[in-house]
């Protein structure tokens, strides 16, 4: 996969149209972030509905953070996804499977309905994560959605991540998923 260095982030060409991944804005881009997570597909894994300053405490909580990233995804220009990318191994959540030094977390909303269960998140989820291994040495992604959220973990699966197990976290229960790169055929990772 060619990637490319835009002024604020990352461009990955995929078979939807041009992807960019930017570092999150936030007096910017809060206000599109807030309606998405007060959409109710979404605020029923999030937790994050409700007045704007829930939504404020937990974007500085990640931007104040040592080990996440968030970021803001346009197809084509237009805004439809939000990224934070972590180090797993440096989160909490390493507390509840194995980590492996360097492990890369991967959590993503689609905003818009009109961007969901048409198969673009599992193409964005995997571009995404080759790109994600492309910047460390690390040799796997991770993702824990919610057990219920069929629908996101349909998408991680599609996307060549693998099931490893329930997870019993303090906010749910989660099936890890785990994208490896020593996993992943010679003939994927060249191109």
């Amino acid at each position: 996969m060619t990637t490319l260095q835009t002024r604020g982030g990352w461009l990955l060409p995929t078979p939807f149209g041009r992807f960019e991944l930017d570092q999150l804005r936030p007096l910017k881009d809060l206000a599109l972030l807030h309606g998405w997570m007060n959409d109710p597909e979404v605020a029923a894994f999030w937790d994050l509905a409700g007045p704007r300053e829930v939504l404020d405490q937990h974007i500085a909580a990640v931007l104040s953070s040592t080990h996440s990233e968030p970021y803001l995804g346009r197809l084509d220009g237009e805004a439809m996804s939000y990224w934070e990318i972590y180090r797993a191994d440096q989160d909490p959540l390493a507390d509840h499977y194995s980590a492996r030094r360097g492990d890369v977390g991967i959590h993503l909303l689609i905003g818009p309905g009109s961007f969901r269960g048409r198969g673009i998140g599992s193409t964005l989820i995997r571009a995404v994560a080759d790109w994600a291994l492309s910047r460390t040495a690390s040799s796997r992604v991770v993702s824990e959605p919610d057990l219920r959220n069929q629908r996101s973990i349909r998408a991680f699966t599609n996307a060549g991540f693998a099931p490893r197990g329930v997870l019993d976290l303090p906010e749910k229960q989660a099936v890890l998923m785990v994208y490896d790169r020593t996993l992943i055929p010679e003939t994927r990772r060249a191109g």
